[in-house]
């Protein structure tokens, strides 16, 4: 904007209004800049003044002029039809946009050496840990996770860090900045904060070095008596009422609120935390805490809702090593029964004392483990064919409210994946591979730790079929639906072992040469390895397809899959799903037998399992 110095009759009108100035010369003014709508106002040092020439809604019909009243600016930049009224203190060394509201603000300043957040170094996983996730303001899950991961190869985290520097180097501004269109009410302190446009605060406490981010459709809100220091707020958050977060990285579209307490934790995609607390926590996409007695500590989450009383403390484990495992949605049921599943969308990192002290159980996804005194019983593949997995299938891609110009993060939302099924195809083998050492005329088998009565060795292999053919046959299904004449894979890439970065699904290989081309230079810049995230989940379904194509020829015996298999492929595929659509049925029966749902809710599940035959061709 191009500015001017106020004429003597401006100046005599400012002081009419009882506005004063440490140096008159210092104030420049927009062309159109008026003085008649400043009341009270002390200025010092250099301030740049926009126009005052519209109504500012304060609240919803109630509109106000904009202007400046009761308030002391220094070295301050405002926009245009800016209303700026009763700053308790005053606003030191900030830059404002244009069509801002700010009222009731006790300061609102930057300091020397102000970070907004940016490059904060915190541990996850160890809350007494080395650090291992630097903050800033492009962070996504996938690159949070691959950071943690990977923090061990020294030559990669150095890498990695000195982008970041450079990155934040040349985002960060020379003094704190509100956006276009932000409201800031009733609030005690803001210092060293960046408000992207949009966004309000509405009776904060205290916001110190931090940043809130947001797009045109996921402004941030913050709340009655929050604080929330050296951390960073993305696209469509809220946090609210009493909310304390310190040293935290708040994704797109999370939900933080009712005196939720957070340090050294990271949250993303659609994460919702009320009431409990978390430290040096890692909760990936669809992370859900709702009770007081919560405590998510040292440990990794996605799609999961910690149940009352869950408490992960360092306790458990004392100064023992820890051993980790992944599941997912690890919830402990009501009979105390842990439902144990591969990160198919998402992870979910813990240690369970004895339940994790095995990598190997890790290799029997979708599984229950109960115990009785001291036996752990365990249930492979059990959960496969219950009512709350189906649910959670079709619950997921609803509750997503990342506006599409904002899904900063990737969540793959197939439960069936070359990831999962990896995991299930080893779950079959070594059940197989039990009955075939002990015979099929024993009570129970044993896997390392835990007891699998003999039937539910049989229905665990029977599940994980199931899954097989269904996964098989709704991958060939798609590739015939773009390839009719059903060619082999053109690439090699996804053929081997997968991975889930908090999310996202990936080869291994790719993930190697991600590491690779960022050691050595090929990938020099933070953007370049969010877009290489993102072209890799591009690529999913070819990657995918050279995946389940190996797995269909181990599978059936093939040399090569021609149309005349498809039609026994497709056979298999409508049989496992009718199988595991009835499976379900059988598991809301029961359930609605132990009166724990309502006929009419019974009556419409089963509707909805009646319409899963549409989707067989």
């Amino acid at each position: 904007m191009d500015y001017r110095k106020l004429t003597d009759e401006e100046i005599i009108t400012l002081e009419d209004r009882n506005c004063w100035a440490e140096d008159w010369n210092n104030i420049n003014v927009s062309e159109d800049f008026r003085p008649n709508y400043m009341h009270r106002v002390l200025l010092y040092g250099e301030v740049n003044l926009g126009t005052f020439d519209k109504n500012i809604e304060v609240s919803k019909d109630f509109f106000k002029h904009s202007g400046i009243n009761n308030a002391t600016l220094r070295n301050v930049t405002v926009g245009d039809n800016c209303l700026i009224e009763n700053i308790g203190n005053f606003i030191n060394n900030y830059t404002i946009g244009d069509d801002c509201y700010i009222s009731n603000v006790s300061t609102m300043e930057t300091t020397e050496g102000a970070t907004y957040g940016q490059g904060n170094l915190i541990s996850v996983l160890n809350e007494v840990g080395d650090g291992n996730l630097v903050l800033f303001r492009n962070l996504n899950s996938q690159f949070a996770a691959f950071m943690v991961k990977h923090f061990h190869d020294k030559d990669l985290k150095d890498a990695i860090r000195r982008l970041i520097r450079e990155d934040i180097e040349m985002t960060t501004p020379d003094r704190g900045t509100i956006g276009d269109r932000v409201k800031i009410v009733n609030t005690k302190e803001i210092t060293n904060t960046v408000v992207d446009d949009d966004c309000e605060i509405n009776g904060a406490s205290r916001l110190s070095d931090t940043t809130l981010i947001s797009a045109s459709s996921a402004s941030v809100y913050i709340g009655t008596g929050v604080i929330c220091e050296n951390s960073i707020v993305g696209d469509g958050s809220s946090i609210t009422n009493s909310v304390k977060i310190q040293d935290c990285f708040v994704g797109e579209a999370c939900q933080l609120t009712s005196g939720f307490t957070a340090s050294a934790s990271v949250f993303f995609a659609n994460s919702y935390m009320s009431n409990g607390e978390a430290c040096a926590a890692f909760c990936g996409p669809f992370t859900a805490s709702h009770h007081k007695s919560s405590l998510l500590i040292g440990a990794q989450f996605s799609f999961y809702n910690a149940g009352s009383a869950t408490n992960f403390s360092n306790h458990a484990y004392k100064m023992g090593p820890m051993h980790w495992g992944v599941l997912e949605r690890g919830t402990k049921t009501a009979s105390g029964a842990y439902l144990l599943m591969p990160a198919n969308i998402g992870t979910f990192s813990v240690c369970f004392g004895k339940l994790m002290h095995h990598p190997d159980t890790r290799n029997l996804p979708f599984s229950y483990l109960v115990s009785y005194n001291d036996i752990m019983c365990l249930s492979p593949g059990r959960n496969i064919t219950t009512v709350g997995l189906y649910r959670d299938i079709q619950k997921w891609p609803k509750r997503d409210v990342r506006p599409k110009n904002s899904q900063k993060s990737i969540v793959n939302l197939d439960w069936l994946s070359p990831f999962s099924v990896g995991e299930i195809v080893k779950g079959k083998k070594i059940l197989e591979d039990l009955r075939n050492a002990s015979g099929e005329d024993v009570s129970s088998y044993n896997f390392h730790e835990y007891v699998i009565k003999a039937s539910s060795l049989q229905k665990g292999i029977k599940y994980y079929d199931i899954a097989l053919r269904i996964y098989m046959g709704a991958v060939l299904k798609r590739v015939l639906k773009r390839d009719p004449e059903l060619h082999a894979p053109t690439t090699n890439v996804g053929v081997g072992d997968w991975n889930d970065l908090s999310g996202l699904l990936l080869p291994d290989s790719e993930e190697q040469r991600l590491i690779a081309e960022i050691k050595d230079g090929t990938l020099d810049t933070i953007d370049k390895i969010i877009n290489r995230f993102q072209d890799i989940d591009a690529h999913y379904r070819e990657y995918q397809w050279a995946w389940t194509y190996r797995l269909i020829l181990d599978y059936y015996g093939l040399i090569e899959i021609t149309l005349d298999d498809v039609a026994r492929i497709r056979e298999d595929y409508v049989t496992a799903r009718r199988a595991w659509i009835a499976e379900i049925r059988k598991d809301a029966e029961k359930e609605y037998r132990m009166g724990d749902v309502e006929k009419d809710v019974l009556d419409n599940f089963v509707n909805s399992l009646d319409h899963e035959g549409d989707y067989e061709n």
